[in-house]
């Protein structure tokens, strides 16, 4: 059985392809938070909070927030997760952000994620401040991405995460 990165965890290091190709290594240090997203091109949760997702990012953008996303299924399984699928949404601009392939499922392994999408808020430690889904419904985008935010605002404020 596979662990699970629990709240107060230090999240593992990793560096991983963008959908170009580039070599992408998650710092937690260089950034006052980050968010690491488990995601996927064709599931419908991950469908439904996608643009709150890349909302947060861009809003969080110049907070001193690195938001990236990792698509680690298996495009055997699922071709719309293929390197090529995600090169097109990144073409298209429907990405804000890195957008990472875990081709092997390392990472995906190392942190536990069990399901799409999965979101993880690190401090410049690196230590899991939050862990769990955008938002209380992913059928309702006034939901916002609340529990994105709000873990990030705590974050960057020092304090701790009222709901992690």
């Amino acid at each position: 059985m596979t662990r699970r990165l629990s709240v107060g965890d230090v999240a593992p290091v990793f560096t991983l392809p963008d959908a170009r190709g580039r070599e992408v290594t998650l710092d937690p240090a260089a950034a006052a938070a980050t968010v690491v997203v488990f995601t996927a091109n064709g599931c419908p949760y991950a469908l439904a909070w996608h643009d709150r997702i890349q909302q947060v990012a861009r809003d969080y953008a110049g907070r001193d927030v690195a938001v990236v996303q990792v698509v680690g299924n298996d495009e055997t399984g699922h071709p719309e997760d293929s390197l090529e699928s995600m090169r097109r949404r990144v073409a298209d601009g429907e990405i804000a952000g890195p957008y990472l392939r875990d081709a092997d499922q390392e990472v995906v392994a190392a942190y536990g994620a069990t399901a799409t999408p999965e979101v993880f808020v690190l401090d410049r430690q690196g230590v899991v401040r939050y862990h769990g889904a955008p938002d209380a419904d992913h059928d309702n985008p006034a939901e916002n991405a609340r529990w994105i935010r709000d873990a990030l605002d705590s974050t960057l404020a020092g304090r701790a995460v009222s709901r992690p």
